[in-house]
């Protein structure tokens, strides 16, 4: 019979008696004596709890207080921001449930008949006699922040790739035991359709979710599924460890790889549709201890190139670019790590100097976007078109500006700024953490330090920063140890003292 984990009778024998939450937070100096006494008065007068009252009064940090929780109950404490969800614990429990309880379910163990949830309240024993009863399952409980825990809900319940997966993976009862797949077993297993409902599945939430790239990394005993939005990478998906080579090779297939190669690395693209919207996918497939992993990088091939204001650019870092683009001739070196938006950038400084009077080409790897009017290049190493052999062809193209996707090597470096000496406009990028780090990189690379006096327009270095969404954004006022953080960071620039200090967050 399914029972909980969580027994009032036997935690309370564990604690010493009359012990409170209060007298946890107050333990661990996360109270002070005074606001103890004050929040036991309130809880007293007004028939509240003192967790409500702390909550309400902001001045413990939520995983504190959820900690705190933990200690008091014995139940373990979990972060939500590093766990993985399991899409099958996800789909036993509705989201009226989840939202009504204030729980989310995270870990499903099919040979135990438990399932793991995480509470903003573990000690409510209605919620876990409920989960008991819907489930069958027995209930292992865990204290989470509501923060933490609100926001789980919203990410694992509001797109429906969980539902389908696991949908998708009751299906694929031939692959309950994990077995190695030969060639003869390939043709059989890409038109399984579970499994190819699996890959759309996951490609169709990171169209949904605007995602730049998808990791999808073998694991000991399961297949995690990571989605990179806005520069962060989210853990949103956890595969059995049965289907890991049939997913694989479905990929393989689609990207037109060596599906018997199992030892190196191998690199392809596939186009992907959803709707309206066509995506370019490259993928890169790497032997791990665990298996084969691999990162779908998603280019869009539809939708409009975004202007410079659009991208964030304003003030001088936008004049002195718009000045140094007008130039004539010269270079204009974009900076940041990978997934930062440079090419983006250059994307739409090549869209506002776009006309009929100049002829614009560019070396591209792969072609992101298409620029209507604008000469542009793939590269293809395997025929021998490298960025240093296409810019050499380019220059015999009579070209007024000149797009190198990327400076890697001391040839293409050294050509890159030839041009830019001998009266073109050469845009690129270069992989560095910041503007600064450009000048010692492009010198490792060979240049000489008169040439890049004379050649070097601008050097612009870039991040994506994420924004909060209009629809939720909420002021809120940040507790003390936050703003003397803030005061740390931004010295003489933080506001005089008597500034009433305002933050903003998304509600979700």
């Amino acid at each position: 019979m399914p029972t909980s984990d969580f027994n009032t009778q036997q935690f309370a024998q564990q604690l010493p008696e009359h012990r409170t939450l209060l007298d946890i937070l107050l333990a661990d100096n996360l109270l002070t004596q005074e606001q103890y006494d004050d929040i036991k008065v309130k809880s007293a007068s007004q028939n509240i709890s003192s967790a409500s009252i702390v909550e309400s009064m902001g001045i413990v940090d939520e995983k504190k207080l959820a900690e705190g929780k933990a200690k008091l109950l014995g139940v373990p404490f979990i972060s939500l921001e590093s766990a993985s969800f399991s899409p099958q614990a996800i789909s036993l429990i509705p989201k009226s449930v989840v939202e009504r309880f204030s729980l989310i379910p995270f870990m499903y163990d099919d040979k135990a008949k438990t399932i793991s949830v995480a509470m903003s309240n573990p000690a409510d024993l209605e919620a876990l006699q409920f989960v008991m009863q819907k489930t069958g399952l027995t209930v292992k409980s865990f204290a989470a922040s509501k923060g933490e825990v609100d926001k789980a809900i919203g990410e694992q319940y509001s797109q429906e790739i969980v539902g389908e997966v696991g949908e998708a993976l009751a299906e694929t009862e031939t692959y309950k035991k994990t077995r190695t797949v030969d060639s003869k077993q390939i043709g059989e297993i890409i038109r399984e359709a579970p499994i190819a409902k699996i890959v759309s599945t996951i490609l169709e939430y990171a169209v949904a979710s605007r995602a730049s790239d998808v990791h999808i990394e073998p694991q000991e005993d399961r297949i995690r599924v990571r989605y990179r939005i806005d520069g962060i990478l989210y853990d949103k998906l956890s595969l059995p460890k049965s289907v890991q080579d049939a997913v694989i090779s479905r990929i393989k297939i689609l990207s037109e790889m060596k599906i018997d190669e199992h030892r190196t690395p191998q690199d392809g693209r596939f186009n992907f549709k959803v709707g309206n919207e066509e995506m370019d996918l490259r993928i890169s497939v790497l032997p791990t201890a665990f298996g084969e992993k691999i990162v779908m990088r998603l280019l869009r091939k539809t939708g409009g190139i975004p202007t410079l204001d659009e991208l964030g650019l304003t003030g001088s870092s936008l004049r002195n670019l718009e000045t140094a683009m007008l130039r004539p001739h010269g270079i204009i070196i974009v900076c940041g790590p990978t997934g930062s938006g440079k090419t983006t950038t250059l994307y739409s400084v090549l869209a506002k100097l776009n006309t009929t009077r100049v002829n614009i080409m560019s070396l591209e790897d792969p072609i992101e976007y298409q620029l209507p009017g604008v000469n542009q290049v793939a590269i293809n190493p395997a025929v021998g078109l490298t960025f240093a052999t296409g810019l050499r062809a380019f220059l015999r193209q009579d070209p007024n500006i000149i797009l190198v996707g990327e400076i890697r090597d001391k040839e293409t470096n050294e050509l890159a700024l030839q041009a830019a000496l001998t009266g073109h406009l050469v845009f690129s990028t270069l992989h560095t953490s910041n503007a600064s780090g450009a000048l010692p990189r492009l010198l490792d690379l060979g240049a000489g330090s008169f040439l890049l006096a004379s050649t070097i327009n601008a050097i612009l270095g870039q991040r994506i920063v994420r924004k909060i969404c209009d629809n939720c954004k909420e002021e809120y006022t940040p507790l003390p140890q936050i703003v003397e953080e803030i005061k740390k960071t931004l010295g003489k620039l933080f506001p005089p003292p008597a500034t009433e200090i305002k933050l903003s967050r998304g509600k979700g």
